[in-house]
Protein backbone atom coordinates (compact mmCIF):
# COMPACT_ATOMS: atom_id res chain seq x y z
CA UNK A 1 0.00 0.00 0.00
CA UNK A 2 1.46 3.42 -1.38
CA UNK A 3 0.28 7.21 -0.42
CA UNK A 4 1.76 9.01 -2.75
CA UNK A 5 2.78 12.93 -2.19
CA UNK A 6 4.25 15.78 -3.86
CA UNK A 7 6.87 16.95 -0.72
CA UNK A 8 6.74 16.40 3.04
CA UNK A 9 8.37 17.92 5.87
CA UNK A 10 10.07 15.98 8.42
CA UNK A 11 10.72 16.29 12.40
CA UNK A 12 13.61 14.20 13.37
CA UNK A 13 16.88 14.51 15.38
CA UNK A 14 19.62 16.34 14.73
CA UNK A 15 23.22 15.46 14.92
CA UNK A 16 26.22 17.49 15.36
CA UNK A 17 28.42 18.15 12.30
CA UNK A 18 31.43 19.55 11.73
CA UNK A 19 33.52 19.94 8.46
CA UNK A 20 35.98 17.49 7.39
CA UNK A 21 38.37 20.27 6.52
CA UNK A 22 39.06 21.04 10.56
CA UNK A 23 41.91 19.69 12.27
CA UNK A 24 42.38 18.66 15.92
CA UNK A 25 45.11 18.75 18.44
CA UNK A 26 46.43 15.18 18.04
CA UNK A 27 46.30 13.39 21.41
CA UNK A 28 49.92 12.86 21.80
CA UNK A 29 51.95 15.37 22.88
CA UNK A 30 54.43 16.96 19.61
CA UNK A 31 57.77 17.61 20.27
CA UNK A 32 58.20 21.53 19.66
CA UNK A 33 61.64 20.50 17.78
CA UNK A 34 59.84 18.82 14.89
CA UNK A 35 59.11 20.88 11.97
CA UNK A 36 55.47 19.70 10.26
CA UNK A 37 57.29 18.37 7.54
CA UNK A 38 58.86 15.88 9.33
CA UNK A 39 55.00 14.21 10.10
CA UNK A 40 52.84 11.90 8.11
CA UNK A 41 49.90 13.85 6.52
CA UNK A 42 46.70 12.54 5.91
CA UNK A 43 46.28 13.10 1.79
CA UNK A 44 42.37 13.62 0.97
CA UNK A 45 39.69 12.29 3.36
CA UNK A 46 38.51 10.40 6.24
CA UNK A 47 35.88 8.13 5.82
CA UNK A 48 33.91 5.39 7.58
CA UNK A 49 32.07 3.01 6.01
CA UNK A 50 29.50 -0.42 6.53
CA UNK A 51 28.16 0.79 9.72
CA UNK A 52 26.24 -1.61 11.70
CA UNK A 53 24.72 -1.94 15.48
CA UNK A 54 28.24 -2.32 16.74
CA UNK A 55 31.08 -1.42 14.23
CA UNK A 56 32.44 0.56 11.81
CA UNK A 57 34.70 0.84 9.38
CA UNK A 58 37.31 4.00 9.33
CA UNK A 59 39.86 4.62 6.11
CA UNK A 60 42.37 7.36 5.33
CA UNK A 61 45.37 7.48 3.27
CA UNK A 62 48.63 9.18 4.08
CA UNK A 63 51.22 10.83 2.71
CA UNK A 64 54.24 8.28 2.89
CA UNK A 65 54.28 4.99 4.54
CA UNK A 66 52.99 5.78 8.27
CA UNK A 67 50.87 3.91 10.89
CA UNK A 68 47.08 5.28 11.34
CA UNK A 69 45.77 5.65 14.61
CA UNK A 70 42.11 5.91 15.32
CA UNK A 71 40.26 7.13 18.45
CA UNK A 72 36.58 6.61 18.85
CA UNK A 73 34.16 9.03 21.38
CA UNK A 74 30.55 9.64 22.29
CA UNK A 75 31.90 13.23 22.39
CA UNK A 76 33.70 15.45 20.55
CA UNK A 77 35.86 16.70 23.11
CA UNK A 78 37.53 13.48 23.27
CA UNK A 79 37.02 13.42 26.90
CA UNK A 80 36.12 10.03 27.10
CA UNK A 81 37.99 7.36 24.51
CA UNK A 82 35.44 4.47 24.05
CA UNK A 83 37.56 2.40 20.98
CA UNK A 84 41.28 2.72 19.60
CA UNK A 85 42.72 0.54 16.76
CA UNK A 86 46.27 1.26 14.90
CA UNK A 87 47.13 -0.25 11.32
CA UNK A 88 49.67 0.55 9.05
CA UNK A 89 49.49 2.46 5.56
CA UNK A 90 52.18 0.81 3.59
CA UNK A 91 53.19 1.62 -0.41
CA UNK A 92 51.37 -1.86 -1.30
CA UNK A 93 47.71 -0.16 -0.61
CA UNK A 94 48.77 3.28 -1.90
CA UNK A 95 49.33 4.41 1.66
CA UNK A 96 45.78 3.96 2.53
CA UNK A 97 44.57 2.18 5.58
CA UNK A 98 41.26 0.72 7.08
CA UNK A 99 40.31 -0.15 10.30
CA UNK A 100 37.56 -2.52 11.39
CA UNK A 101 36.33 -1.01 14.51
CA UNK A 102 34.22 -3.18 17.16
CA UNK A 103 32.21 -3.32 20.28
CA UNK A 104 30.61 0.17 20.01
CA UNK A 105 27.39 1.62 21.61
CA UNK A 106 24.36 1.09 18.93
CA UNK A 107 22.15 4.04 17.83
CA UNK A 108 24.83 6.28 18.91
CA UNK A 109 26.76 9.10 17.42
CA UNK A 110 30.42 8.26 17.41
CA UNK A 111 33.22 10.81 16.60
CA UNK A 112 36.28 9.26 15.37
CA UNK A 113 39.66 11.06 15.33
CA UNK A 114 42.38 10.37 12.61
CA UNK A 115 46.24 10.71 12.68
CA UNK A 116 49.26 9.42 11.01
CA UNK A 117 52.52 8.38 13.06
CA UNK A 118 55.66 7.96 11.80
CA UNK A 119 56.59 4.08 11.35
CA UNK A 120 60.45 4.95 12.30
CA UNK A 121 60.37 8.17 15.12
CA UNK A 122 57.18 7.57 16.35
CA UNK A 123 56.04 11.19 15.45
CA UNK A 124 52.68 12.21 15.24
CA UNK A 125 50.92 14.01 11.92
CA UNK A 126 47.71 15.95 12.29
CA UNK A 127 44.49 14.70 13.32
CA UNK A 128 41.02 14.99 11.67
CA UNK A 129 37.82 14.44 13.40
CA UNK A 130 34.67 12.27 11.64
CA UNK A 131 31.26 11.21 12.58
CA UNK A 132 29.09 8.36 11.75
CA UNK A 133 25.79 7.48 13.54
CA UNK A 134 25.86 3.30 14.51
CA UNK A 135 22.59 1.38 13.42
CA UNK A 136 19.88 1.38 16.19
CA UNK A 137 18.86 -1.75 18.79
CA UNK A 138 15.30 -0.39 18.72
CA UNK A 139 13.05 0.46 16.30
CA UNK A 140 14.35 3.93 15.38
CA UNK A 141 14.03 6.32 13.02
CA UNK A 142 16.63 5.79 10.16
CA UNK A 143 17.82 7.98 7.14
CA UNK A 144 19.96 7.40 4.53
CA UNK A 145 20.35 8.45 0.97
CA UNK A 146 21.65 6.81 -2.35
CA UNK A 147 22.69 7.62 -5.63
CA UNK A 148 25.90 6.86 -7.84
CA UNK A 149 27.88 8.10 -10.45
CA UNK A 150 30.84 10.90 -9.70
CA UNK A 151 32.97 12.59 -12.04
CA UNK A 152 31.63 10.65 -15.51
CA UNK A 153 32.18 11.54 -18.86
CA UNK A 154 35.17 14.03 -18.37
CA UNK A 155 32.69 16.60 -16.15
CA UNK A 156 35.46 16.68 -13.21
CA UNK A 157 35.79 19.12 -10.32
CA UNK A 158 35.49 23.10 -11.52
CA UNK A 159 35.95 24.75 -8.95
CA UNK A 160 34.60 28.01 -10.10
CA UNK A 161 31.06 26.49 -10.89
CA UNK A 162 31.23 24.90 -6.94
CA UNK A 163 32.86 21.31 -7.65
CA UNK A 164 30.83 18.57 -6.41
CA UNK A 165 27.77 20.28 -5.40
CA UNK A 166 25.57 17.44 -5.03
CA UNK A 167 27.66 16.14 -1.83
CA UNK A 168 27.78 19.47 -0.22
CA UNK A 169 23.68 19.47 -0.36
CA UNK A 170 23.70 15.38 0.41
CA UNK A 171 25.34 17.00 3.30
CA UNK A 172 22.69 19.07 4.10
CA UNK A 173 20.32 16.07 4.57
CA UNK A 174 21.90 15.14 7.83
CA UNK A 175 21.57 11.33 6.75
CA UNK A 176 22.42 8.61 8.86
CA UNK A 177 24.02 6.87 6.08
CA UNK A 178 25.06 6.73 2.35
CA UNK A 179 24.48 4.74 0.10
CA UNK A 180 26.87 4.37 -3.23
CA UNK A 181 25.30 2.61 -6.03
CA UNK A 182 28.37 2.73 -8.20
CA UNK A 183 30.62 4.32 -10.81
CA UNK A 184 32.49 6.13 -7.92
CA UNK A 185 35.08 6.79 -10.58
CA UNK A 186 35.29 6.75 -14.77
CA UNK A 187 38.31 5.10 -15.32
CA UNK A 188 37.55 4.80 -18.45
CA UNK A 189 37.03 9.08 -19.03
CA UNK A 190 39.80 10.93 -18.99
CA UNK A 191 39.15 14.85 -17.68
CA UNK A 192 40.65 16.86 -20.04
CA UNK A 193 41.51 20.67 -18.88
CA UNK A 194 38.52 22.08 -20.41
CA UNK A 195 35.70 21.22 -21.72
CA UNK A 196 32.74 23.25 -23.84
CA UNK A 197 29.13 23.89 -22.85
CA UNK A 198 26.42 23.77 -25.04
CA UNK A 199 25.47 27.80 -23.93
CA UNK A 200 29.89 29.11 -25.38
CA UNK A 201 30.91 28.92 -21.92
CA UNK A 202 34.15 26.62 -20.98
CA UNK A 203 33.69 24.26 -18.12
CA UNK A 204 37.40 24.14 -16.53
CA UNK A 205 38.15 21.17 -15.11
CA UNK A 206 41.35 20.83 -12.08
CA UNK A 207 43.75 18.22 -14.10
CA UNK A 208 45.56 15.06 -12.55
CA UNK A 209 48.48 12.93 -14.42
CA UNK A 210 46.47 9.93 -13.26
CA UNK A 211 43.13 11.34 -14.99
CA UNK A 212 44.84 12.56 -18.47
CA UNK A 213 44.04 9.12 -20.18
CA UNK A 214 41.96 5.96 -19.42
CA UNK A 215 43.30 3.79 -16.63
CA UNK A 216 45.48 0.62 -17.46
CA UNK A 217 47.77 1.01 -14.46
CA UNK A 218 47.46 0.36 -11.23
CA UNK A 219 48.51 3.46 -10.18
CA UNK A 220 46.38 5.44 -12.66
CA UNK A 221 43.16 3.66 -11.46
CA UNK A 222 44.46 4.57 -8.03
CA UNK A 223 44.67 7.80 -9.01
CA UNK A 224 40.54 8.08 -10.32
CA UNK A 225 39.91 7.59 -6.53
CA UNK A 226 42.85 10.08 -5.12
CA UNK A 227 41.54 12.61 -7.74
CA UNK A 228 38.09 12.51 -5.90
CA UNK A 229 39.36 14.07 -2.99
CA UNK A 230 40.59 16.77 -4.36
CA UNK A 231 36.90 18.06 -3.65
CA UNK A 232 36.34 19.93 -0.49
CA UNK A 233 32.81 19.00 -0.47
CA UNK A 234 33.59 14.95 -1.48
CA UNK A 235 35.81 15.08 1.68
CA UNK A 236 33.75 16.75 3.91
CA UNK A 237 30.52 14.46 2.95
CA UNK A 238 32.48 11.23 3.89
CA UNK A 239 33.93 12.50 7.09
CA UNK A 240 30.56 12.61 8.92
CA UNK A 241 28.68 10.46 6.69
CA UNK A 242 29.31 6.57 6.23
CA UNK A 243 29.26 4.79 3.17
CA UNK A 244 27.74 1.09 2.12
CA UNK A 245 30.17 0.96 -1.31
CA UNK A 246 29.22 -0.98 -4.40
CA UNK A 247 30.61 -0.56 -8.15
CA UNK A 248 29.68 -0.79 -11.23
CA UNK A 249 31.14 -0.86 -14.55
CA UNK A 250 33.07 2.63 -14.85
CA UNK A 251 35.45 1.30 -11.62
CA UNK A 252 37.38 -1.08 -14.28
CA UNK A 253 35.94 0.20 -17.75
CA UNK A 254 31.98 0.77 -19.69
CA UNK A 255 30.11 -2.26 -19.79
CA UNK A 256 32.31 -4.74 -18.36
CA UNK A 257 31.93 -8.17 -18.17
CA UNK A 258 34.55 -10.83 -16.08
CA UNK A 259 35.39 -12.53 -19.47
CA UNK A 260 35.16 -9.61 -21.76
CA UNK A 261 36.95 -6.80 -20.50
CA UNK A 262 41.09 -7.39 -20.60
CA UNK A 263 44.10 -5.19 -22.58
CA UNK A 264 47.32 -5.69 -23.34
CA UNK A 265 48.42 -6.88 -20.35
CA UNK A 266 46.76 -10.60 -20.53
CA UNK A 267 45.14 -12.77 -17.86
CA UNK A 268 46.18 -13.87 -14.28
CA UNK A 269 46.63 -17.80 -13.66
CA UNK A 270 42.86 -17.64 -12.39
CA UNK A 271 42.00 -16.67 -15.87
CA UNK A 272 41.01 -13.37 -14.13
CA UNK A 273 42.11 -10.37 -16.84
CA UNK A 274 44.74 -8.08 -15.06
CA UNK A 275 42.68 -5.28 -15.84
CA UNK A 276 39.99 -6.21 -13.75
CA UNK A 277 41.94 -7.13 -10.80
CA UNK A 278 43.77 -3.94 -11.03
CA UNK A 279 40.36 -2.55 -10.95
CA UNK A 280 38.76 -4.36 -8.05
CA UNK A 281 42.17 -3.64 -5.91
CA UNK A 282 42.06 0.15 -6.39
CA UNK A 283 38.52 -0.25 -5.33
CA UNK A 284 39.21 -2.17 -2.27
CA UNK A 285 42.51 0.39 -1.62
CA UNK A 286 39.95 3.04 -1.32
CA UNK A 287 36.73 1.66 -0.05
CA UNK A 288 35.70 1.83 3.59
CA UNK A 289 34.43 -2.10 3.02
CA UNK A 290 34.91 -4.74 5.06
CA UNK A 291 36.69 -7.86 4.03
CA UNK A 292 33.86 -10.49 4.05
CA UNK A 293 36.00 -13.82 5.81
CA UNK A 294 37.25 -15.96 3.43
CA UNK A 295 36.07 -14.12 0.03
CA UNK A 296 38.29 -11.36 0.16
CA UNK A 297 37.42 -8.89 -2.31
CA UNK A 298 33.58 -9.60 -2.55
CA UNK A 299 31.52 -6.68 -3.01
CA UNK A 300 27.57 -8.61 -2.25
CA UNK A 301 27.06 -8.53 1.21
CA UNK A 302 24.39 -7.54 3.94
CA UNK A 303 24.59 -4.56 6.13
CA UNK A 304 21.98 -5.29 9.17
CA UNK A 305 21.27 -1.87 9.94
CA UNK A 306 18.46 -2.22 13.31
CA UNK A 307 15.25 -3.86 13.83
CA UNK A 308 13.52 -1.57 10.83
CA UNK A 309 16.42 -2.30 7.83
CA UNK A 310 18.15 -4.78 5.97
CA UNK A 311 20.36 -3.33 3.20
CA UNK A 312 21.17 -6.33 0.62
CA UNK A 313 24.72 -4.70 -1.51
CA UNK A 314 24.39 -6.78 -4.94
CA UNK A 315 27.15 -6.58 -7.49
CA UNK A 316 25.89 -7.18 -11.08
CA UNK A 317 28.98 -6.90 -12.65
CA UNK A 318 31.65 -9.61 -11.19
CA UNK A 319 29.55 -13.01 -11.86
CA UNK A 320 27.79 -12.02 -15.25
CA UNK A 321 27.70 -14.37 -18.48
CA UNK A 322 29.35 -11.63 -20.75
CA UNK A 323 29.01 -7.86 -21.72
CA UNK A 324 25.96 -7.76 -23.71
CA UNK A 325 22.65 -9.70 -22.59
CA UNK A 326 21.82 -11.15 -25.96
CA UNK A 327 22.01 -14.98 -27.33
CA UNK A 328 20.48 -17.37 -29.61
CA UNK A 329 20.41 -19.77 -26.55
CA UNK A 330 18.17 -17.46 -24.17
CA UNK A 331 20.24 -18.59 -21.41
CA UNK A 332 21.65 -15.72 -18.98
CA UNK A 333 22.55 -14.75 -15.69
CA UNK A 334 23.53 -11.26 -14.05
CA UNK A 335 24.29 -11.91 -10.44
CA UNK A 336 25.61 -15.97 -11.01
CA UNK A 337 24.16 -18.96 -9.18
CA UNK A 338 26.65 -18.14 -5.77
CA UNK A 339 25.38 -14.85 -5.15
CA UNK A 340 21.50 -15.48 -6.34
CA UNK A 341 21.35 -18.12 -4.08
CA UNK A 342 23.13 -16.51 -1.16
CA UNK A 343 20.82 -13.66 -1.77
CA UNK A 344 17.39 -15.87 -1.53
CA UNK A 345 18.84 -17.41 1.84
CA UNK A 346 19.35 -13.98 3.10
CA UNK A 347 16.39 -12.35 2.04
CA UNK A 348 14.25 -15.75 3.91
CA UNK A 349 15.67 -15.11 6.83
CA UNK A 350 15.67 -11.74 7.44
CA UNK A 351 13.49 -10.12 10.18
CA UNK A 352 14.06 -6.84 9.57
CA UNK A 353 10.68 -4.37 8.14
CA UNK A 354 12.37 -3.32 5.18
CA UNK A 355 14.78 -5.38 3.14
CA UNK A 356 16.42 -2.86 0.63
CA UNK A 357 18.46 -4.32 -2.19
CA UNK A 358 20.78 -1.93 -3.35
CA UNK A 359 21.28 -2.97 -6.90
CA UNK A 360 23.85 -1.56 -9.03
CA UNK A 361 21.70 -1.31 -11.97
CA UNK A 362 17.69 -1.61 -12.97
CA UNK A 363 16.09 -4.54 -13.71
CA UNK A 364 12.87 -2.84 -15.80
CA UNK A 365 14.76 -0.74 -18.29
CA UNK A 366 15.76 -1.59 -21.20
CA UNK A 367 19.28 -2.38 -21.72
CA UNK A 368 21.72 -4.86 -23.43
CA UNK A 369 24.40 -4.18 -20.47
CA UNK A 370 21.66 -4.57 -17.66
CA UNK A 371 18.38 -6.95 -17.39
CA UNK A 372 15.41 -5.68 -19.70
CA UNK A 373 15.24 -7.52 -23.14
CA UNK A 374 11.99 -5.50 -24.23
CA UNK A 375 8.36 -6.92 -24.00
CA UNK A 376 7.51 -10.13 -23.63
CA UNK A 377 7.54 -13.48 -21.42
CA UNK A 378 11.34 -13.79 -19.28
CA UNK A 379 13.87 -14.35 -21.45
CA UNK A 380 17.93 -14.60 -20.87
CA UNK A 381 18.83 -12.47 -17.49
CA UNK A 382 15.53 -12.02 -16.60
CA UNK A 383 15.09 -15.53 -15.70
CA UNK A 384 17.01 -15.19 -13.22
CA UNK A 385 15.03 -11.94 -11.49
CA UNK A 386 11.74 -14.41 -12.27
CA UNK A 387 13.52 -16.30 -10.14
CA UNK A 388 13.95 -14.63 -7.33
CA UNK A 389 10.97 -13.01 -7.79
CA UNK A 390 9.25 -15.91 -7.21
CA UNK A 391 11.57 -17.22 -4.08
CA UNK A 392 10.77 -13.90 -2.97
CA UNK A 393 7.14 -14.65 -2.87
CA UNK A 394 7.03 -18.29 -1.54
CA UNK A 395 9.42 -17.42 0.94
CA UNK A 396 6.36 -15.10 2.32
CA UNK A 397 9.01 -12.36 2.43
CA UNK A 398 7.37 -8.78 2.36
CA UNK A 399 8.73 -5.57 1.90
CA UNK A 400 11.48 -5.42 -0.39
CA UNK A 401 12.25 -2.29 -2.34
CA UNK A 402 14.73 -2.12 -4.57
CA UNK A 403 17.05 1.27 -4.97
CA UNK A 404 19.62 1.68 -8.06
CA UNK A 405 21.38 4.71 -10.48
CA UNK A 406 23.17 4.08 -13.43
CA UNK A 407 21.20 5.27 -15.68
CA UNK A 408 21.76 9.34 -15.25
CA UNK A 409 17.91 10.53 -14.40
CA UNK A 410 15.29 9.91 -11.98
CA UNK A 411 12.83 7.99 -11.84
CA UNK A 412 9.98 6.01 -9.46
CA UNK A 413 9.11 2.43 -10.68
CA UNK A 414 6.18 0.09 -9.14
CA UNK A 415 6.39 -3.22 -10.37
CA UNK A 416 2.56 -5.11 -10.97
CA UNK A 417 1.74 -8.33 -11.63
CA UNK A 418 -1.25 -7.47 -13.00
CA UNK A 419 0.38 -5.78 -16.20
CA UNK A 420 3.25 -8.18 -16.41
CA UNK A 421 3.87 -10.96 -18.72
CA UNK A 422 5.15 -12.56 -15.97
CA UNK A 423 3.35 -12.88 -12.68
CA UNK A 424 4.13 -14.93 -10.03
CA UNK A 425 5.10 -12.24 -7.79
CA UNK A 426 4.70 -9.22 -5.35
CA UNK A 427 4.08 -5.84 -6.34
CA UNK A 428 7.39 -3.61 -5.33
CA UNK A 429 8.77 -0.69 -5.51
CA UNK A 430 12.18 0.33 -7.19
CA UNK A 431 13.64 3.78 -7.05
CA UNK A 432 16.65 4.81 -10.04
CA UNK A 433 18.37 8.26 -8.70
CA UNK A 434 21.65 9.57 -10.21
CA UNK A 435 24.01 11.34 -11.76
CA UNK A 436 25.87 12.55 -8.39
CA UNK A 437 28.30 14.51 -10.75
CA UNK A 438 28.21 13.52 -14.11
CA UNK A 439 26.24 14.06 -17.77
CA UNK A 440 22.70 13.79 -17.86
CA UNK A 441 20.51 11.80 -19.42
CA UNK A 442 16.50 11.17 -20.78
CA UNK A 443 14.59 8.52 -19.20
CA UNK A 444 14.91 5.28 -20.79
CA UNK A 445 11.79 2.78 -21.99
CA UNK A 446 10.77 -0.02 -19.42
CA UNK A 447 9.60 -2.98 -20.82
CA UNK A 448 6.21 -5.35 -19.21
CA UNK A 449 8.15 -8.63 -18.39
CA UNK A 450 7.44 -7.52 -15.13
CA UNK A 451 5.14 -5.17 -15.09
CA UNK A 452 7.05 -1.90 -14.46
CA UNK A 453 4.70 1.32 -14.42
CA UNK A 454 6.97 4.72 -14.28
CA UNK A 455 5.28 6.63 -11.94
CA UNK A 456 7.65 9.60 -12.37
CA UNK A 457 10.64 10.25 -13.81
CA UNK A 458 13.14 13.07 -15.00
CA UNK A 459 16.13 14.24 -17.08
CA UNK A 460 17.44 15.50 -19.91
CA UNK A 461 14.73 16.55 -22.31
CA UNK A 462 15.09 16.16 -26.32
CA UNK A 463 15.69 19.88 -26.67
CA UNK A 464 18.37 19.82 -24.45
CA UNK A 465 20.58 16.45 -26.16
CA UNK A 466 22.46 14.20 -23.55
CA UNK A 467 25.04 14.38 -21.70
CA UNK A 468 23.92 17.60 -20.11
CA UNK A 469 26.57 19.43 -17.71
CA UNK A 470 26.72 19.15 -14.40
CA UNK A 471 26.10 22.68 -14.07
CA UNK A 472 22.31 22.31 -15.48
CA UNK A 473 21.15 21.01 -12.32
CA UNK A 474 19.73 17.69 -13.51
CA UNK A 475 21.92 16.04 -11.00
CA UNK A 476 19.90 13.40 -8.37
CA UNK A 477 20.02 11.32 -5.02
CA UNK A 478 17.16 9.67 -3.29
CA UNK A 479 16.42 10.54 0.33
CA UNK A 480 14.37 7.13 2.53
CA UNK A 481 12.89 7.81 6.01
CA UNK A 482 11.85 5.05 8.09
CA UNK A 483 9.55 6.29 10.66
CA UNK A 484 10.64 4.51 14.21
CA UNK A 485 6.70 3.89 15.49
CA UNK A 486 5.11 3.12 12.43
CA UNK A 487 7.57 2.08 9.97
CA UNK A 488 6.49 3.64 6.97
CA UNK A 489 9.03 4.25 4.58
CA UNK A 490 9.25 7.44 2.68
CA UNK A 491 10.72 7.57 -0.72
CA UNK A 492 11.64 11.15 -2.03
CA UNK A 493 13.40 11.98 -5.37
CA UNK A 494 15.91 15.28 -4.60
CA UNK A 495 17.86 17.25 -7.28
CA UNK A 496 21.48 19.16 -6.46
CA UNK A 497 19.41 22.39 -4.97
CA UNK A 498 17.72 20.12 -2.25
CA UNK A 499 14.66 20.10 -4.17
CA UNK A 500 11.86 17.82 -3.15
CA UNK A 501 10.66 16.55 -7.00
CA UNK A 502 8.55 13.45 -6.01
CA UNK A 503 8.13 11.35 -3.13
CA UNK A 504 5.94 8.02 -2.02
CA UNK A 505 5.23 6.64 1.71
CA UNK A 506 4.88 3.26 2.13
CA UNK A 507 3.48 0.97 4.31
CA UNK A 508 4.90 -2.04 5.26
CA UNK A 509 2.57 -5.08 5.22
CA UNK A 510 2.70 -7.76 7.72
CA UNK A 511 5.39 -11.03 7.03
CA UNK A 512 3.67 -14.01 5.73
CA UNK A 513 6.17 -16.78 6.42
CA UNK A 514 4.84 -20.36 5.35
CA UNK A 515 4.66 -23.28 8.35
CA UNK A 516 7.21 -25.09 6.29
CA UNK A 517 9.71 -22.10 3.98
CA UNK A 518 11.01 -23.84 0.84
CA UNK A 519 14.45 -24.95 0.73
CA UNK A 520 16.73 -22.32 -0.86
CA UNK A 521 19.50 -22.84 -3.11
Amino acid sequence: MATLCASRAWTRRQFLVRSASSLAIASLAKPSISRAADRPQIAGGIQSGDVSHGSAVIWARADRPARMQVECSTVESFKTIIASASGDALPDADLTSKLLLMDLPPGQDIFYRVRFDDIAAGLAGESRIGHFRTAPAASQSISFLWSGDTAGQGWGIDVFRGGYRSYRTMLDNRPDFFIHSGDHIYADCPIPSELKLPNGETWRNVVTEEKSEVAHTLAQFRGNYTYNHLDEHFRAFHAEVPMFAQWDDHEVTNDWSPIGSYDDAGYEDDGTPRLVDRARRAFFDFMPIRDIGARKGRVYRKVAYGPLLDVFMVDMRSYRDESWNKGDDHRGWILGAEQLAWLKRELAASRATWKVIAADLPIGLISLDAVALGDGPPDRREHEIADLLFSIKRAGVRNVVWLTADMHYTAAHYYDPNKARFQDFEPFWEFVSGPLHAGSWGPGELDDTFGPLAMYQHGCSPAQGENLAPCYGLQFFGRVDIDGRSGVMTVTLKDVDNRHLWSVDIVPQPQVRPAVVAQHS
